[in-house]
């Protein structure tokens, strides 16, 4: 029965089911997605990296701001002021002087940690999301990065900055 009916009679029907019926049959088609509104065209960074240390320890790295002003001392980025890192789901983060800024999204101790995240010179109201998997191999971890959602043409330059700014230091100050 349900594949003989339009994209139209299937709205209609499933409004009326769920007493949502206060939306006429033109609203409905007016409101149904099209191909037009999904773009195609962003930009998407997936980094691995695997550290001598455990994943407990990179975590703390990542959401100590004590630990993570003493990792920035490895980067590229000399005599920014100490981090600022709020370690709690909601929680805002300063990074490099405040050159990057956002929210914890999510915090798993030791396992995961996701941020919207920005570099203070992007338009306002614009966040990134950025996704730090870690997986522990006993005494070597797994870092699996992921970031999506920044201003297009600006992958290049970000995937380098965090192999500069975050991978390489942290390496160093883990090791």
């Amino acid at each position: 029965m349900l594949d003989s009916l339009s994209r139209r009679q299937f709205s209609a029907r499933l409004t009326s089911l769920l007493g949502v019926g206060l939306l006429d049959g033109d609203m409905i088609t007016q409101i149904t997605a099209s191909r037009d509104d999904v773009t195609k065209t962003s930009e998407a960074i997936h980094q691995e990296v695997t550290f001598a240390a455990s994943a407990r320890r990179i975590y703390q790295a990542l959401t100590d701001a004590a630990e993570f002003t003493k990792v920035t001392a490895f980067s590229s980025v000399k005599n920014a002021p100490p981090a600022h890192i709020e370690a709690l789901a909601g929680g805002t983060f300063s990074l490099f002087g405040g050159h990057i800024v956002g929210r914890q999204v999510e915090l798993v101790p030791a396992q995961r940690l996701v941020q919207a995240w920005r570099v203070v010179d992007w338009t306002p109201g614009i966040f990134s999301i950025a996704k730090f998997s870690l997986v522990d191999h006993g005494g070597k971890s797994t870092l699996v990065f992921d970031h999506t959602g920044f201003p297009n043409g600006l992958g290049d330059h970000l995937a380098r900055g965090w192999r500069t700014n975050y991978w390489e230091p942290l390496a160093k100050y883990l090791g």
